[in-house]
């Protein structure tokens, strides 16, 4: 199998079928503020409302659910910024799997926090240190499985159930919008959008500090990026996957990226004109909207919040 195909609709289908009854079925709000600025009929899939408030449960309670008894029992270890730890944590608690979570030292107080409420070990690094291959040596060290934070066909297709549900809920649409980091978020929901809304316009949107995706999508080549300096901390990754590359450059139609002062401004917006908190990596979609980096006018456009998980403080200090 071509890692392109890696991940079907069907995959994806299968994926909402497993979360069904656990992870929240979230809203799709509009705004007449936000249809007016844009000329577009805008619906936002509110993944800031899901259980561990974000997106992420989705992929990780599919990826658990799918594991054999003895994995299950031996428990599992998990790289994160912030939002797949929660998602792995509070997934593995329903499923009474244990789990062990990497995470940097200077993660999102919030994230780290809800992350341990939710009883995970958690194991901190500092930047110069590989966080992966400290996960891969926890993972043999202790027979744990590692469960990626998107580059896994588990997960993307249960991130894909996101865009699912909103075509379902809202109809077809012509442009969807979803934020990037490593891809899974982007990946799993192309998939769904164009089984579902063929005529569907899949973009990806990043922070320009951590481009790429964006320069991977131009140069048709994956391109890394080291620790990006960004308040989308949600997409600090350094590429794109083996899994979610080939499926973003088969299913997704442009990339863009916003800086963070553009990110900033949009958060803000989300947050005052319809009473939604959203925090920065999962405002990047509607960033790109809301700054015209597209032209969107007379569409119906969907954009994926992906989360909600805000660290007030940092944001105060910013504000």
């Amino acid at each position: 199998m071509r890692t392109s195909d890696a991940v079907t609709f069907d995959d994806v289908a299968r994926a909402h079928q497993r979360i069904a009854g656990h992870a929240r079925r979230t809203p799709a709000l509009t705004s007449a503020a936000v249809d007016t600025l844009t000329g577009a009929s805008v619906f936002f899939k509110c993944e800031n409302f899901q259980r561990m408030g974000a997106f992420k449960f989705r992929g990780a309670y599919n990826a658990l659910s799918q594991l054999s008894a003895e994995e299950k029992r031996r428990g599992v270890v998990a790289f994160s910024s912030g939002n797949h730890a929660q998602a792995v944590a509070l997934a593995g608690k329903l499923l009474g799997v244990p789990r062990v979570i990497v995470m940097p030292a200077d993660a999102p107080r919030v994230k780290v926090e809800a992350t341990r409420g939710y009883g995970a070990e958690i194991v901190l690094y500092e930047k110069n240190q590989d966080r992966e291959k400290l996960a891969n040596r926890i993972s043999s060290e202790r027979g744990l499985t590692l469960i990626p934070p998107y580059d896994h066909p588990h997960i993307i297709a249960g991130q894909g159930t996101a865009a699912k549900e909103l075509i379902e809920d809202v109809g077809p649409l012509e442009l969807l919008l979803a934020p990037c980091g490593g891809g899974g978020l982007l990946s799993g929901c192309a998939v769904a959008a164009k089984q579902l809304s063929p005529e569907c316009r899949v973009i990806g949107v990043e922070p320009a500090a951590g481009d790429d995706a964006t320069r991977s999508f131009k140069t048709r080549t994956l391109q890394t990026v080291k620790d990006p300096q960004t308040i989308a901390d949600g997409a600090r990754t350094p590429s794109l996957g083996n899994f979610t590359f080939p499926l973003v450059m088969r299913y997704v139609d442009d990339m863009l990226t916003v800086d963070d002062g553009e990110l900033l401004k949009s958060m803000v917006y989300i947050w005052e004109r319809m009473k939604v908190v959203v925090e920065p990596t999962g405002a990047l979609g509607a960033c790109a909207l809301l700054e015209k980096k597209l032209d969107a006018n007379g569409m119906r456009v969907g954009v994926i919040l992906s989360g909600g998980n805000v660290d007030l403080r940092a944001i105060a200090a910013l504000l």
